[in-house]
């Protein structure tokens, strides 16, 4: 009924069926490293690096207001007011009602307002109304935009609307001497 193991078996078991692990080998003083440093446990898992210059309007926030500056700038909540920054990125969540300046745009949430900027990309949950003034543009499928699009390359004279003006170059207000009458919609 049971069977005992001889002991020159080389195939030696607990006995209970399961054998028993082989002893590890030993590393020969020839085989080691030579390396005198110690071991250094393993770093743990960093975030993403975001930018220094990145500033974020978080969801559930609310803010009337024109933004400016060098930095970048993610919108996950609402504006109302101008934007002129180097990089935008509007979040789905985020909501942007007014210009927006920029070299980069992303826009995944709202925009309703022109946009001029070099790159622009509307993702398929953007909802972008009005008029882009762009360098590239990429809308990917699904994306919603109403309103008309014009292409400014550099040597082309709307490119102009692509620079930032300095603060020596911002434009006078327009005089005009025409009178505008409106007229009640019948």
């Amino acid at each position: 009924m049971f069977n005992k193991n001889k002991p020159l078996d080389n195939n030696t078991s607990s006995g209970l069926g399961i054998p028993t692990p082989p002893e590890p080998a030993k590393p020969t003083p020839a085989a080691a490293p030579i390396s005198a440093a110690p071991a250094r446990a393993p770093e743990p898992a960093r975030p993403a690096a975001r930018s220094s210059s990145l500033s974020t309007l978080s969801a559930g926030v609310k803010y009337e207001g024109n933004i400016s500056g060098a930095g970048e700038l993610q919108v996950d909540g609402s504006l109302k007011g101008d934007i002129r920054v180097v990089r935008v990125v509007i979040g789905e969540g985020g909501a942007v009602e007014g210009t927006v300046h920029a070299d980069i745009l992303e826009v995944r949430g709202r925009v309703s307002g022109a946009i001029v900027a070099k790159q622009v990309k509307l993702f398929a949950t953007s909802r972008v109304e009005g008029d882009i003034t762009q360098e590239q543009l990429s809308i990917e499928q699904g994306a919603w935009f109403q309103g008309r699009c014009t292409q400014a390359k550099r040597d082309t004279p709307g490119a102009n609307m692509l620079e930032s003006p300095t603060p020596a170059e911002k434009p006078a207000p327009a005089k005009t001497d025409a009178k505008v009458e409106a007229k009640p919609a019948a």
